[in-house]
């Protein structure tokens, strides 16, 4: 892991071990995936395990709504912020 990160220029930033507080967003997010995606397939292949995460990916941020998003799915949120960001003049 070291390695590949160094070869592609990523810096990791890592947690205090026994901290997972310090990104609990993240913690919660990575026990979701693995609940909900890992813990219930059985990947015969790379391109299986890619085709089930995608439709896990998809319908996580295009069809559940979130409280925290104002009922909103994340991709409807991402696109109401893109678009309130194209309506604020700068410098006004």
């Amino acid at each position: 892991m070291l390695t590949w990160a160094h070869e592609r220029g990523v810096t990791l930033r890592l947690i205090e071990p026994g901290k997972p507080t310090q990104n609990a967003f993240i913690e919660s997010f990575n026990g979701r995936f693995r609940d909900e995606c890992l813990n219930e397939h059985w990947f015969t292949s790379m391109a299986h395990a890619q085709t089930l995460i995608e439709a896990w990916r998809r319908e996580y941020n295009e069809e559940r709504p979130k409280k925290g998003l104002g009922g909103l799915t994340p991709a409807v949120y991402a696109r109401r912020l893109v678009a309130e960001r194209s309506t604020v003049t700068v410098g006004l």
